[in-house]
């Protein structure tokens, strides 16, 4: 009996065996999930692509990290990646912070895009100025700013693209405005401005070269007056800084406020926003020197009020321009990420 009862199992068995052998074809044909994919670019916090930064993948195990470099456009892909599991994204760039995605959970065949990329500019860039004194930073940074060209040529050097700038010292102003007046596009871009008003015959000097002369001799003056009273003479006096600080962040309304506001509110040198009577003061006493010089059917409150209220509208226009535009055209401000 037993050995009957032995055999029986043994034909059981054997059918068993024989029938999920069956079943394993069809378990191997079972198709396997589509796998994902996760792409980003890579930006600081003015949206401009940082080319060459270091992108990490991580995943749970170790076979899942990815290591890759942005592309000149600051793109970065993954492909190929496992689904239903967990990654995160780090990016690292030199002279900023890493930055980590929160977890990325793919489904099968899912095409990911990392949003918030922007990468910080590394804490260690504020600090680097221990062991030396304000003046001795605030000397190297107007020499940063010295080297700011739009286009490469045009001098853009009263504006911080550091919202930590050290204070000017008195000696700086005057050199920062004695730069800018001094530089050969100035003198270029007074001779276009003359050639203007010589066109259009105003104000009221004689046709011909040396009415030619004398609207250059003007226009130069209303510059050189405005520029050293407003941004040398009286931020010295007065303790402010002549600069615009670029905001480069926030929304666009305030962004825009900040810009139109500059000509009346500024910083001054103990860090602190007050009144900015330097600007304003440089403006009014440009305009009201100009009588000076203007030929005398031009003369009188109308021009003192014309050429405050244009000095005025340029400097704000201008601060929109610096906002919005002038950073992206700036040569060396795109080196101070």
């Amino acid at each position: 009996m037993q050995w009957r009862v032995f055999v029986a199992v043994l034909y059981l068995c054997g059918s068993i065996a024989s029938k999920a052998q069956e079943q394993l074809p069809l378990l191997s044909d079972t198709p396997k999930p589509q796998p994902g994919i996760i792409v980003g670019t890579a930006v600081d916090v003015n949206d401009d692509a940082i080319p060459g930064a270091t992108v990490s993948l991580e995943g749970r195990v170790v076979s899942d990290s990815r290591t890759i470099v942005s592309n000149d456009n600051g793109f970065f892909e993954f492909k190929d990646l496992e689904p239903e599991t967990s990654y995160h994204v780090t990016i690292s760039a030199p002279g900023f912070a890493n930055w980590t995605s929160p977890e990325i959970m793919l489904k099968p065949g899912q095409y990911v895009i990392v949003k918030g990329t922007k990468l910080q500019v590394a804490m260690a860039l504020t600090t680097v100025t221990v062991g030396y004194s304000a003046n001795e930073v605030a000397t190297e940074q107007v020499k940063i700013e010295e080297q700011q060209r739009i286009f490469g040529f045009i001098p853009n050097f009263y504006v911080s693209y550091d919202q930590n700038a050290a204070p000017l010292t008195t000696k700086l102003k005057f050199e920062l405005a004695a730069k800018v007046s001094f530089d050969p596009v100035t003198f270029f871009g007074v001779a276009i401005a003359a050639g203007a008003e010589q066109a259009g015959n105003d104000p009221n000097y004689p046709q011909g070269w040396k009415g030619l002369g004398e609207r250059y001799g003007a226009a130069y003056a209303n510059g050189f007056t405005d520029i050293m009273i407003g941004g040398a003479i009286l931020p010295s006096l007065l303790h402010q800084d002549p600069r615009y600080f670029y905001q480069g962040t926030g929304t666009t309304k305030s962004r825009v406020l900040h810009a139109l506001t500059t000509p009346f509110i500024t910083r001054g040198d103990n860090g602190q926003r007050q009144p900015n009577y330097s600007t304003i003061g440089g403006d009014l006493a440009s305009a009201a020197i100009s009588n000076a010089y203007y030929p005398a059917s031009n003369c009188g409150v109308g021009l003192f009020l014309g050429n405050f209220l244009i000095a005025t509208g340029q400097r704000a226009a201008a601060n929109l321009a610096q906002e919005f535009i002038l950073r992206r055209l700036t040569h060396k401000a795109k080196d101070q990420k």
